[in-house]
């Protein structure tokens, strides 16, 4: 059974769709629209990059009409060509006010974080290109089960900040808090693995077109999540 550890790409993605006769998904397809999608990204967090201050205010909006996005795909999949670009000029937008108050606090830290996101993101698709990594099931479930671990983690320091309090090492610049930091990286960077052999086994399964599109949302959920978790422990470290 395949599976991944991101919630945009389960077991039964490609299992569940209909056929809708216009075509079917392919790898080089894939890739396009997943170039389309980190364009838009690009774009629209370089517009926000140029003037920061106005757009601060809307970095927790950006994020619930981001969030908002990613389940319509997720659950209207045939949506995606549409819902896709969308969502990645919104994520766009978040990306680029958080990143210009990072770089305003640690100087530099954005383009080491954006370098080592493609550099992290290039080497893992050579290793899994050239079969230097194997997707077998016991990785897989190793990673989901590593994956929705830090996403509870997560959750549960979400609701306790309402109560004034917080999860320590998530934050803090300790040698526990840039483990921790460590460890998400490394999951996040798994989960790239499993999003190439997801969509490679849907590419071979005949999915439908716009799976294409799909497919590429689930490759841009993941690079944002390790850019952010990258970003995080670049911070950490600079603080210390």
């Amino acid at each position: 059974m395949m599976r991944s550890g991101n919630p945009a790409l389960k077991s039964s993605t490609f299992s569940q769709v209909a056929r809708d006769g216009v075509g079917v998904m392919s790898l080089q397809g894939t890739v396009n629209k997943t170039l389309i999608l980190l364009s838009l990204t690009f774009l629209s967090s370089w517009w926000v990059w140029q003037n920061p201050a106005k757009f601060i205010p809307f970095m927790l909006p950006a994020v619930i009409v981001g969030f908002i996005l990613a389940l319509i795909t997720i659950f209207k999949k045939k949506w995606s060509p549409l819902t896709s670009p969308l969502y990645a000029l919104v994520e766009g937008v978040f990306l680029g006010a958080i990143s210009a108050l990072f770089e305003k606090q640690y100087p530099g830290i954005v383009i080491q974080a954006v370098a080592l996101t493609f550099g992290v993101l290039f080497c893992l698709l050579l290793a899994y290109k050239s079969g230097m990594i194997k997707v077998t099931q016991n990785f897989r479930l190793g990673v989901v089960a590593a994956t929705g671990g830090i996403a509870l983690l997560y959750f549960v320091n979400i609701i306790i900040g309402f109560f004034g309090t917080r999860i320590p090492f998530i934050h803090e610049a300790g040698l526990l808090g840039i483990g921790f930091s460590l460890f998400v990286v490394v999951i996040a960077s798994l989960n790239l693995v499993l999003d190439f052999d997801f969509i490679e086994k849907g590419a071979e399964a005949g999915a439908p077109k716009y799976m294409e599109w799909y497919g590429a949302f689930g490759l841009i959920v993941t690079l944002i999540w390790l850019y952010l978790e990258i970003l995080r422990l670049l911070a950490k470290l600079q603080r210390r």
